[in-house]
């Protein structure tokens, strides 16, 4: 199972405002980042590590050009940069969302990011209702209170057992079938 980070921003604080801001990051390797690493960086808008991965596939290639090493050699070094991209993609994520002052949250595993982020909001949900009385908060998964008002259908008492007190297919415990 994947395994995310959560990071939110700190200028509106962890709380209920800025829920739709937090990010979910996968760690792992990113195949889309290493079979299109700028393609990638653009997309996730990490200008300076795009910035950095120009600079370092250009030294490598005019260094490795002015050596005079052949055509496959710098393909090969190539390869083996698009790999590392791959691998640390997630981390450049990771240092992009620190330098713009957010903080990690938690750590989640889901299979999917939708999964995390059931995950993480069922746990961080139950913490925020322990810190503080949210009042709009609503409990939806219990039934209507029951209380004595006449002609409320929901305060009638329940209908009698049977004679013999067992409910279901067989009245009588041992009988046929």
């Amino acid at each position: 199972m994947p395994v995310y980070t959560v990071h939110a921003p700190t200028a509106y604080g962890a709380d209920l405002r800025a829920t739709d801001r937090f990010s979910f990051v996968r760690d792992g390797f990113h195949v889309w980042a290493a079979l299109l690493g700028p393609v990638w960086l653009i997309w996730r808008r990490l200008w300076l590590a795009l910035i950095g991965w120009i600079i370092v596939i250009l030294a490598i290639d005019v260094a490795m050009t002015r050596l005079g090493t052949g055509g496959a050699a710098i393909f090969l070094a190539n390869l083996l940069i698009a790999l590392l991209m791959g691998f640390e993609a997630a981390s450049l994520q990771r240092w992009t969302l620190s330098r713009g002052n957010w903080r990690q949250l938690d750590i989640v595993v889901g299979d999917d990011e939708e999964q995390a982020e059931r995950r993480f909001f069922d746990r961080w949900t139950a913490k925020q209702r322990g810190l503080s009385n949210d009042q709009s908060a609503v409990d939806r998964g219990g039934p209507p209170p029951t209380r004595d008002i006449p002609g409320q259908p929901f305060s009638k008492p329940p209908p009698p057992l049977p004679q013999g007190g067992i409910i279901g297919l067989f009245p009588e415990p041992g009988g046929s079938r």
